[in-house]
């Protein structure tokens, strides 16, 4: 029983320590309406619309730019963490070694 709480608390340090990891991290969007920085974590650290697409006309096209630009920054967070979470190989999880 003592292995186990032993690999749960190690467990916990690594997804941590992870966590931390990744929110050192970031990555940058902008497209034509929208400019996002996103960290590791996949927390927004700074969203800035652009003055021009503000306008009630454009409505439609800021909705579509700001969710191409999300999606974009979770795609490239996504593939930047598991390229580090590769060449680092220090996260082991109980059952996959």
């Amino acid at each position: 029983m003592f292995n186990k709480l032993k690999q749960f608390n190690d467990l916990r340090k690594q997804a941590n320590d992870l966590k931390n990891m990744l929110a050192q991290e970031s990555v940058e969007v902008e497209n034509k309406a929208v400019k996002i920085i996103m960290d590791g974590n996949q927390e927004i650290k700074t969203l800035e619309l652009k003055s021009d697409m503000l306008n009630a006309n454009n409505k439609a096209d800021l909705e579509k730019y700001i969710k191409e630009a999300f999606a974009e920054s979770i795609k490239k967070v996504q593939r930047k963490m598991a390229m580090k979470m590769q060449q680092s190989g220090d996260f082991k999880f109980p059952g996959m070694n």
